[in-house]
């Protein structure tokens, strides 16, 4: 352990990094300059082209941001179509999701069927790589698993560098196969490493899809009921795309645009995805839940609730960051469609497994917390629940643990990473923005005279 006077010196570093490292923010304004690529009335900066998805979170009339209901299209296809499709006919929709997202159009049904059956091909790890790369490194995060897996698939790959589109559609397959069987297997050598518990490994199932493999994997009796693997399938649509300008997108589209590896442009995805501000906001909900029934002792009370609630937008309580988490969207306004179908599954589960105390809570908070943070904001913004917000709810019916909850959020979301990847390839240049340098220009200043 590092000893006092080395923490002293670590924190006079820390201090000195702020006093040459802080930007002032009102010199983003002065310079005209996009910050975190947001235009001032809260819109993205355009920085490039897809085919792959659509957000729709506002309109443009003449020129002024007005609200409106949200949409979500998959390649032309409307979310709510989408998912309905598939329902209706009583199937699971994951696995013709992500054909969609990388081929640009429904497969039929003899597509579907082959397509199923390569994934399951996929699905399997490559010699001794359960033993020596997952079983032998545990890790007290899965998304850094997760990076750190992905990356060593890079030397059990014959043509890694291969960056056709060929080679990059089945590395992407490969992968796409593989993140669900890495992330339950990396959960349960956690629970034997960290938590002192018994690891239970299961072979992966063929002709059941990815939500039932991945449920089946990471319980110890491998069993799992068929509105289970619904819903998970779900949620699973529901993440698996959302447009070329969300952060982890976005890194793929960066990293991608330099000619490298997949693995290494998968692994960046992961680390993005990871913060609690883009894919680790469903379990940041999770935290605001405890921490909310920790603190306000009686739930049904309307106004307590509501006096709590400000006081966590106002940075007073939790974690003093002033965010409701799952409340708000950087592109949706009145409503995440996502957030809405969810939201519907999620009553009629809740009912089922005896959850509605919870799911009233999570109601409250959202009518209340979205009234207070609309007090707060622009009238050209408002903020509505995003699927987040009813993810982690969804998720830990399921009994899924807490620690799996943004590996979910991955395992879905490598489906649009994917197909953003091979857009980009296909692109073919580099992205390359400017930055404005700060400070004057100074003299090399010799050792003895500093």
């Amino acid at each position: 352990m590092p000893n006092k006077a080395f923490e002293e010196k670590l924190n006079q570093l820390a201090e000195q990094i702020a006093t040459h490292s802080k930007i002032d923010p009102t010199l983003y304004a002065a310079n005209n300059i996009k910050r975190g690529l947001r235009n001032e009335n809260g819109t993205g900066v355009l920085v490039g082209i897809t085919r792959v998805g659509e957000v729709v979170g506002y309109q443009k009339v003449d020129g002024v941001k007005v609200p409106t209901e949200g949409a979500l299209y998959y390649r032309g296809h409307s979310i709510d179509d989408l998912v309905n499709g598939f329902q209706v006919e009583q199937r699971h929709g994951f696995e013709e999701t992500i054909y969609l997202l990388l081929f640009g159009e429904l497969p039929d049904a003899s597509q579907l069927k082959s397509f199923n059956e390569l994934l399951d091909t996929y699905r399997d790890l490559p010699s001794g790589y359960k033993e020596d790369v997952i079983i032998k490194i545990p890790a007290p995060n899965i998304m850094n698993k997760l990076q750190r897996a992905v990356l060593t698939l890079y030397s059990y790959d014959e043509n890694p560098e291969d960056i056709s589109v060929k080679n990059v559609l089945r590395q992407s397959l490969e992968l796409i196969a593989k993140l669900p069987m890495i992330a339950a297997y990396s959960y349960q050598v956690k629970r034997y490493a960290f938590h002192h518990e018994s690891m239970v490994i299961h072979r992966p199932k063929k002709a059941v899809g990815t939500a039932e493999n991945f449920l089946t994997l990471i319980r110890p009796d491998g069993k799992c009921k068929a509105e289970e693997v619904e819903i998970l399938d779900l949620l699973l649509v529901l993440q698996a795309e959302h447009g070329g300008g969300n952060n982890s997108t976005f890194a793929t589209h960066v990293v991608s645009s330099t000619g490298t590896d997949t693995y290494s442009a998968i692994a960046t995805a992961l680390g993005a995805l990871k913060g609690p501000k883009h894919g680790g906001a469903n379990k940041a909900v999770e935290d605001m839940l405890v921490d909310i029934k920790d603190h306000v002792k009686h739930l049904e009370d309307r106004d307590e609730l509501t006096a709590y609630l400000r006081q966590i937008l106002n940075k007073e309580v939790f974690d003093q960051k002033g965010l409701i988490y799952g409340l708000g969207h950087a592109v949706y306004t009145l409503s995440d469609p996502r957030a809405l179908i969810l939201k519907k599954k999620a009553q009629a589960m809740a009912q089922r497994k005896g959850f509605e105390a919870e799911y009233t809570l999570l109601t409250n908070i959202e009518e209340i917390g979205c009234a207070l943070i609309n007090e707060k904001i622009r009238q050209d913004n408002h903020a509505s629940a995003n699927v987040d917000f009813y993810a982690g709810f969804v998720m830990k019916m399921l009994g899924i643990p807490e620690e799996l909850y943004t590996p979910v959020f991955a395992i879905s979301r490598i489906a649009g990473w994917s197909a953003h990847r091979l857009e980009q390839i296909l692109d073919d240049k580099i992205m390359r923005p400017a930055y404005i340098t700060l400070g004057d220009h100074k003299g090399y200043i010799p050792l003895d005279k500093r």
